[in-house]
């Protein structure tokens, strides 16, 4: 099973860099875990998000997100949950990741054969400049652990297949 780990964000933008730093927080404390996945990283991925995903089987991304919930909740979506977001909900990276997934099921049939999870981190200043928020900050470590169960998840069903 070829399971891709996508942080994305940017770096620059206060809580945007929240699904960047969970993956790399995560990679620092789960290195053996970290080294049997495919890791990537990507600020502005728009459309290459689906260049990413090319043959793979399982993804996790790991994002922040605009919603009503208090900065730092987190939020674990199935690919069927990312599909009933409303066009226009989008991200500050141009073409949101649901809308993103939506056009690359039309063009590539084969992309709904990868399980697709979003971790997202509800943020509260998105302004260029700024760190991340107190509340995103603090949430890092159990966003780790939610992207390490599911990794962990992926692994199992990967060497039970594998029998």
């Amino acid at each position: 099973m070829n399971i891709l780990i996508l942080g994305i964000g940017q770096s620059l933008r206060g809580d945007d860099a929240a699904g960047l730093e969970a993956v790399r927080l995560w990679q620092e404390l789960c290195p053996e875990t970290a080294q049997r996945v495919r890791l990537e990283f990507a600020e502005l991925p728009g459309l290459g998000l689906l260049d990413l995903l090319k043959g793979m089987d399982a993804a996790v991304l790991v994002d922040a997100v605009h919603a009503m919930s208090a900065a730092g909740t987190i939020l674990h979506l199935s690919q069927d949950d990312l599909a009933s977001f409303a066009p226009g909900s989008g991200s500050a990276h141009g073409w949101g990741v649901a809308e993103t997934l939506a056009l690359g099921r039309l063009l590539s049939p084969s992309l709904a054969e990868c399980r697709i999870t979003l971790i997202g981190i509800v943020g509260e200043k998105f302004d260029m400049g700024t760190g991340l928020s107190q509340g995103v900050r603090e949430v890092l470590p159990a966003a780790c652990s939610l992207l390490d169960q599911e990794i962990r998840s992926f692994l199992r069903e990967r060497n039970a297949s594998s029998c």
